[in-house]
């Protein structure tokens, strides 16, 4: 299943300002770490339904992702 863009673009604007809030860093950096994980890439290309997923999940996702670097 493929997500309409515009709903994809802000899910990605929720999750940047969500993972800057947790990871307690400036957005322009949780914006770095976001369109460089997995997670943005999975969800991107559509190969899985991570855009299906919470938000508060893939913020977790990409930090657990970072831990593993």
């Amino acid at each position: 299943m493929t997500a309409d863009a515009t709903l994809l673009q802000m899910k990605y604007a929720r999750i940047i300002s969500l993972l800057a809030k947790q990871a307690n860093i400036e957005e322009e950096k949780a914006m770095e770490l976001f369109y460089n994980s997995n997670t943005y890439m999975l969800m991107s290309k559509g190969i899985s339904d991570f855009h299906c997923l919470s938000d508060t999940y893939l913020v977790d996702e990409i930090l657990n992702e970072g831990k593993e670097k």
